[in-house]
């Protein structure tokens, strides 16, 4: 819809990235220059703020610290896992929304996160289309998992498998200094799209990393990956296995599931493969083993960040609230490289985002080998360039402070 004179009103949801906040940054620096726009806010925890009315005031905030939210990681105004309910099921909380959207005057809504984010996306932008309010809504991607579809990549993948790729030559150095066998499990998020875990493989660009990396796109194979570590391990001495945390068998049961447990999608709780995968060698091949799960570092380390993804992160926000303000809605921020390097961005339809999930294609896959292909190096390696810049403080880098005052009508 054009022409829509109003508020803007941003929220994050999901897990967090190191860049999630330079997207933040992007558009809100953005939105406080544009005249199409009365004010600007950001929800507290994503859409549980919008439903309860907590809304900072970023009329308020020093230019300064937004502009420091490009390299500050983690959240900065918190975030929700929160799935909304189909109107056709429940419409309490889209009618809820609709109301508060009313009566803060908000024309302009952008929500950053992943998957599911652009789920609850769709659905409000849906929603308030059918209820005849004019409000632009626009998503902006992010997720270290890089699953989202219909984009090249997303904001925070570039940055977290530089962390990983770091990290995991940084394990075989220390792995390679013993005379006695050694084999070092590294455990890497990734539910069922392995991007993350192939990034393990990018560390062997250093000369030392990854010896194996095990993704969720093949089926893992408890005797194979027994006999791959000991023909390394019989080659080499020391052997660093890289495992996506959604490893799955052949039937389709995550390795080492504990389906007992599920996030508040309904998803199995995910976590401690390394640790079964380093009790089967130990019988199996009695030899010393390591297991280490990265966990949140892979998704926080914004010391390791990509100026790349940092740099993509600020435009995809910069360009959300350019693309409302000319009457966009129903969209989310793409990310296309046709040839080259250099990043493109296009709008592409929320339902066909939606709930989709992009995978590490097959043919970039060596099964045998349990590797990486070319495709993918060509694919990953231009995403984690370029190196930020750190300001310190006492010996440790400085963050964004936010004022974080409360919008009041």
């Amino acid at each position: 819809m054009k022409d829509l004179k109003g508020k803007a009103l941003f929220a994050q949801s999901g897990g967090p990235t190191a860049v999630i906040n330079a997207s933040l940054a992007g558009g809100i620096t953005e939105a406080l220059k544009n005249p199409s726009i009365t004010g600007v806010l950001v929800a507290a925890n994503g859409v549980y703020g919008v439903l309860n009315e907590v809304f900072y005031d970023m009329q308020k905030e020093d230019e300064e610290q937004l502009l420091a939210l490009k390299y500050t990681p983690a959240m900065a105004f918190g975030s929700v896992r929160c799935k909304l309910s189909t109107p056709e099921k429940n419409s309490g909380d889209l009618e809820k929304i609709l109301e508060i959207f009313k009566k803060y005057d908000i024309k302009y809504f952008f929500y950053n996160g992943g998957n599911d984010s652009m789920d609850t996306c769709d659905k409000i932008s849906s929603y308030m289309k059918k209820a005849g309010y004019p409000v632009n809504v626009i998503g902006i991607p992010k997720t270290i998992d890089n699953d989202l579809a219909e984009t090249d990549c997303c904001p925070g993948y570039g940055s977290a498998a530089k962390y990983v790729a770091t990290s995991v030559s940084e394990v075989a150095l220390d792995a390679s200094i013993y005379t006695s066998p050694l084999v070092i499990i590294v455990e890497i998020m990734g539910r069922n799209a392995g991007w993350l875990a192939a990034a393990a493989s990018l560390s062997q660009v250093s000369g030392y990393g990854a010896d194996l990396v095990y993704l969720p796109e093949v089926p893992f194979s408890a005797e194979k990956f027994i006999s791959d570590v000991k023909k390394v391990v019989d080659k080499k001495v020391h052997c660093v296995v890289a495992v996506s945390e959604g490893i799955k068998y052949e039937n389709g049961k995550y390795v080492g599931d504990d389906s007992s447990k599920t996030d508040v999608f309904g998803h199995t709780a995910l976590g401690g493969v390394c640790g079964y995968l380093k009790s089967l060698l130990t019988a199996e091949l009695g030899v010393k083993c390591k297991a280490i799960e990265l966990n949140i570092l892979q998704r926080c380390a914004a010391h390791q960040a990509s100026k790349t993804d940092a740099d993509e992160a600020y435009e995809c926000g910069r360009i959300a609230v350019i693309k409302a303000t000319e009457g966009e809605t129903d969209k989310m921020v793409a990310i296309k490289r046709t040839g080259g390097q250099k990043a493109e961005f296009e709008l592409v339809p929320l339902n066909k985002v939606a709930n989709a999930e992009k995978k590490v294609p097959l043919d970039w896959i060596d099964e045998e080998n349990a590797w990486l292909k070319k495709p993918f190096f060509d694919y990953a390696l231009p995403l984690i360039e370029g190196e930020n810049p750190v300001v310190y403080e006492s010996g440790l880098p400085k963050f964004a402070k936010m004022k974080k005052i409360l919008f009041k009508l």
